[in-house]
């Protein structure tokens, strides 16, 4: 991006997706055999814990059953359980296993490597210039995700 420091919001926010889709798309180009919709329920389990199943389906943009079939591939595969909720019996909730947690940090371990590739092409001035603008803009970033309306699955906490 070589426009100046005075863009507006829609100049920053097209920077913003270009630089998203950017990464997101070489990093899923290997996906070792994990969909993105795979991937996005298990880091969902991840982040908020165990979750109803229609909670999930509806964090995640998908049908009930939809989600469903999806739960019943991550179970037979290890990455899910069901577990049962700790103040109704009759609740069952979605669960991330360790198989699930490892394979979430082995295709971060594998995105890390690959940027850090796509780094080593870039001169030494580059990439410090690029940490530099990371330490003002990953803040600022995180700030904006948490300030925006989304859908969000709750905790499962509640029967």
């Amino acid at each position: 991006m070589d426009e100046t420091p005075e863009e507006g919001p829609q100049e920053v926010a097209a920077a913003l997706n270009e630089l998203a889709t950017g990464l997101v798309r070489h990093l899923l180009s290997d996906r070792q055999g994990v969909s993105l919709t795979t991937v996005s329920a298990l880091s969902r389990l991840e982040q908020e814990g165990p979750l109803r199943l229609t909670a999930l389906a509806v964090a995640e943009g998908l049908a009930q059953p939809s989600m469903t079939a999806l739960v019943q591939r991550l179970e037979a595969q290890g990455l899910a359980t069901r577990v049962g909720h700790p103040e109704d019996g009759r609740v069952r909730l979605v669960g991330l296993t360790d198989a699930g947690r490892e394979l979430l940090a082995q295709r971060r371990r594998a995105q890390s490597v690959r940027v850090a590739e796509m780094l080593a092409a870039l001169p030494e001035q580059d990439v410090r210039a690029l940490g530099e603008a990371l330490c003002t803009a990953l803040p600022l970033v995180r700030q904006m995700v948490q300030a925006a309306p989304h859908p969000r699955a709750g905790s499962g906490s509640a029967p």
